[in-house]
């Protein structure tokens, strides 16, 4: 399975679908949904968020191996430095390598200060690359502290994020040069609205790899997409969410049709999404979707 995903992203088309587990103690509704619209039929592989902005969900581990069972896909599991020590790194990763979940996402985490959970405080005892090391060390068949594990662990494959966006391109260049010096399979970026962005990604990797070492030339880009259906929405990422740009020319056409009707915004919002999204899938067919769980949204950018 996952010598497939790697196959994938280092030679053909690869698109996976990100699913957000909910504030519930069930996450079967997700899976069924994916299954009534067939969407395991039109991605490679899935992701699973870790409580993201810092608010409590379903674990993404257990999330990842319910899909992993279910369609036979595989998944990349989130893990967030917020929320563990570098003991409850390894145990979790010791106990999902057996579960057969091996793709994860390293996060260093939003900030503990946005958690819905009163007085909750943040673990950080590290930013991501610190699980990066951790994952390294696995793959040798020790652990952290350099003690050989009984068994020697299957496979892990590490996985990053990275800006979309940065005023100065030196300082983007330089994390991308961080993560794929850690040795990742593949870095996602934040969402990109604009194919001259998507081009930029692009060559700041081919420039990292320049200049790394070997384990950092088989890293992948894979741009993110996430599709903007109202005014408001792209407004919001474009003025509060640090490494996002949206174009002006995005906002100026969604705020036309937001003046004739709510359902005229919708229309120009997908328009723009779905150029977007087969614009980048001709330019570089290595895209992570995002949709907010809007899964009947997915289906129709993937058709």
């Amino acid at each position: 399975m996952f010598k497939t995903l790697i196959d994938k992203l280092q030679n053909k088309t690869f698109i996976s679908l990100e699913t957000t587990p909910g504030h519930s103690p069930k996450f079967s509704p997700i899976i069924d949904k994916i299954a009534e619209l067939g969407l395991d039929k039109k991605v490679d592989a899935f992701s699973t968020t870790d409580s993201p902005l810092a608010k409590m969900k379903y674990n993404s581990l257990f999330a990842a191996k319910m899909l992993q069972d279910r369609f036979d896909k595989p998944v990349i599991a989130t893990m967030s430095m917020r929320d563990r020590n570098r003991i409850a790194l390894q145990s979790d990763l010791l106990g999902a390598n057996e579960a057969d979940i091996r793709a994860i996402l390293a996060l260093t985490g939003d900030p503990a200060k946005m958690s819905d959970q009163p007085n909750t405080k943040g673990v950080f005892e590290s930013d991501s690359t610190l699980l990066l090391d951790i994952i390294s060390c696995f793959n040798s068949g020790i652990d952290y502290a350099g003690k050989p594990l009984k068994e020697k662990p299957l496979s892990i494959h590490p996985f990053a994020v990275v800006n979309s966006y940065a005023k100065n391109p030196k300082t983007l260049q330089k994390k991308i040069l961080k993560k794929i010096s850690h040795g990742v399979s593949g870095i996602i970026t934040q969402p990109v609205y604009d194919l001259e962005n998507a081009k930029k990604m692009l060559e700041h990797l081919e420039q990292a790899k320049s200049e790394c070492c070997e384990k950092g030339s088989q890293a992948q880009m894979i741009l993110g997409v996430f599709p903007i259906m109202k005014l408001r929405t792209a407004q919001f990422l474009s003025a509060h969410v640090p490494g996002i740009e949206v174009p002006p020319y995005w906002i100026e056409k969604l705020r036309s049709a937001a003046e004739i009707s709510e359902e005229e915004e919708k229309k120009v919002g997908f328009e723009l999404s779905k150029k977007l999204f087969d614009s980048i899938k001709e330019l570089h067919p290595k895209i992570h979707l995002m949709t907010a769980n809007q899964f009947g949204l997915a289906n129709r950018l993937l058709d």
